[in-house]
């Protein structure tokens, strides 16, 4: 393997993604970590730092730079992940303290924020000059693009599209707010709206999996409906309509011409998507919901890690 490659870490609130990746954007080496093993915070970082080690033994060459995309408000001046919703990280300096433990530059950003660098810089929202991201996994990261640069906001809060209250009196949300995007739309969401249908419909294929011992997940979900399942494309379709919502509201706010949607769930495909295109179309105000549009992450569920391995490329660029 050539030298100077870097490595990008994906943290999301279930799993850790790391990988090397090379100038091109090739990526070499995988590393796959559960992100609920560490159960403190000292213990999460362990699992970084892990991941990390694993990936620069395979490189074999140089690393020149580690990029960190991580689930919480992360203050872009100082690299300290301050508020996290789903793990155990609060108020941590995180790019100082992983810099020196792991012996290298280090890179750190809110999680989407990184994988809306990677689709801007050579994904679904290349070229734009106003984009918008959302990342749908254990819940949902956002991001956004104006005058082609990624805004972060004052202190690094900018984008949470996932806590944009779309139902003023609906389910309590992780924040400790109420009807939050996420709570509709996310991988949880995908199997809590599962697991209800296999209690009320025994004879559907989310019933006869419950009573199998499968476990009722999102990715199941997302499984049983390119299957052809009718009560699992419709939870997937309802999932749809309210991701339209959210949307529709991030198209009045920022007049993208480009909404890119990623994480584990756009796995569903436009069984999500195309309901989600129809209530922009009848929610957002024109001639905005007529100029924009939705697409899928060029990169998958990897954008997160590729986004953050071109934030190490920066850095090192820079030293």
């Amino acid at each position: 393997m050539s030298a100077g490659c870097v490595i990008g870490v994906d943290l999301g609130g279930t799993k850790l993604l790391a990988g090397v990746v090379d100038a091109d954007l090739n990526v070499h080496h995988r590393v796959f970590r559960h992100a609920r093993e560490g159960r403190s915070g000292d213990e999460l970082l362990d699992v970084i730092v892990a991941a990390v080690d694993e990936a620069r033994e395979a490189a074999g060459g140089e690393v020149r730079a580690v990029g960190l995309g991580v689930p919480s408000l992360v203050d872009p001046a100082t690299g300290v992940a301050n508020t996290t919703v789903h793990l155990p990280l609060r108020d941590v300096p995180l790019r100082d303290v992983m810099a020196e433990r792991l012996g290298l530059p280090v890179a750190v950003d809110n999680d989407a924020n990184a994988a809306m660098v990677a689709e801007l810089r050579a994904g679904a929202a290349r070229g734009a000059s106003c984009a918008a991201l959302l990342t749908l996994g254990t819940g949902i990261g956002g991001g956004m693009v104006v005058d082609g640069a990624v805004v972060r906001g004052a202190h690094g809060g900018a984008g949470e599209w996932g806590h944009m209250v779309i139902a003023a009196d609906g389910p309590l949300c992780t924040c400790g707010n109420r009807g939050c995007l996420e709570m509709l739309v996310s991988g949880s969401a995908l199997g809590r709206a599962a697991a209800e249908a296999a209690a009320s419909l025994p004879d559907s294929g989310f019933g006869r999996a419950l009573e199998a011992g499968t476990a009722i997940t999102g990715m199941l979900v997302t499984e049983l409906a390119h299957d052809g399942d009718p009560v699992a494309r419709d939870v997937v379709a309802r999932m749809g309509h309210y991701l339209g919502v959210g949307i529709a509201n991030v198209v009045n706010i920022l007049n993208p011409s480009v909404v890119v949607v990623g994480g584990g769930v756009i796995a569903a495909g436009e069984m999500l998507l195309a309901p989600a295109r129809r209530v922009v179309a009848e929610r957002a105000l024109a001639p905005s919901r007529d100029q924009v549009e939705i697409r899928a992450t060029r990169f998958g569920d990897a954008s997160g890690m590729i986004g953050a391995a071109i934030l190490a490329q920066d850095l090192a660029a820079s030293r």
